[in-house]
This record gives C-alpha cells, sequence and structure tokens, in this order.
C-alpha cells in the first residue's frame, strides 16, 4: 500500500468486520448454550444463565460503540487496539474449547463468525502495524 491512508481504511473495515463478526456471534452463543462454558454462569439454572449472558451483553456492546468512535483518538485507538486483540484472544480460547463436552459451536457458520472476528483483529494489527513501519506518521488515526 502506498499511502497511510489506504492503509489505515483497511483498518478500519477490518476493525469493523471483526466486531460484526463478534456481535453475530453473540447472538449465535445464546442459542448454542454458551454461558455453559463461562465461570459462574455455568453454575447457574440455563434460563437464569441465559438472561444474565445477554445482560451482561449490554454494556459491553454499548462500550464498544461509545469507545471505538470516542473523540479523544488516544483512547480510541488503545480501545480498537485492545478490541482487536480481544477477538484473537476470544477465537482462541474458541479453538482451545472446541472439545469440551458443553461446547455447541460445530456448524459452519458459528464457525465462521468466530474465527473470522480473530482473523479480522489480526488483520487490523497488522495494517497498523504496516502503517507505522512504512514512515508514515506515527499517529494512528484509527
Amino acid at each position: 500500500m502506498k499511502n497511510k491512508k489506504g492503509v489505515l481504511n483497511i483498518a478500519s473495515l477490518a476493525f469493523y468486520l471483526g466486531i460484526t463478526a463478534l456481535f453475530t456471534h453473540e447472538m449465535d452463543a445464546v442459542i448454542n448454550f454458551e454461558w455453559r462454558l463461562l465461570f459462574h454462569l455455568r453454575t447457574l439454572e440455563d434460563t437464569i444463565a441465559s438472561r444474565w449472558f445477554v445482560a451482561l451483553h449490554f454494556p459491553i456492546f454499548l462500550a464498544v460503540m461509545l469507545f471505538s468512535h470516542h473523540p479523544n483518538l488516544k483512547l480510541r485507538s488503545g480501545f480498537r487496539f485492545s478490541v482487536c486483540l480481544f477477538l484473537m484472544v476470544h477465537s482462541a480460547l474458541h479453538f482451545w474449547l472446541s472439545d469440551h463436552s458443553q461446547y455447541q459451536f460445530n456448524g459452519l457458520l458459528s464457525n465462521l463468525y468466530i474465527y473470522a472476528s480473530g482473523a479480522l483483529g489480526l488483520i487490523y494489527l497488522l495494517m497498523l502495524f504496516i502503517a507505522n513501519k512504512s514512515n508514515f506518521s506515527k499517529q494512528n488515526d484509527v
């Protein structure tokens, strides 16, 4: 890529696609009983755990929307960087848990959402690395 703007546009697209895949996965997680894999929620009855699982996503989704568009460039960039790291770790955790007896994510679409989000997080981070390594300005503006 010849210019920083083009690289950062790819990074932004990867970020938005990554969180879209994550949000879609989290809807899929409800029908696949993901709370059965989570520390405290797995000890609760399914009806209670499912309600908590969904409710806990409300502040998480709000934080993603607010901080990924925060007017403070440093905060916004740091948050997006952290989210993309999380996308990669989240995918790795799913891979690690895939042999668990309660793991239900076996379909093509379920796995696409999970692993695409991790790959897109990696693409975002690689684009930032390329933008900063290629003698562009050091300021991250995505």
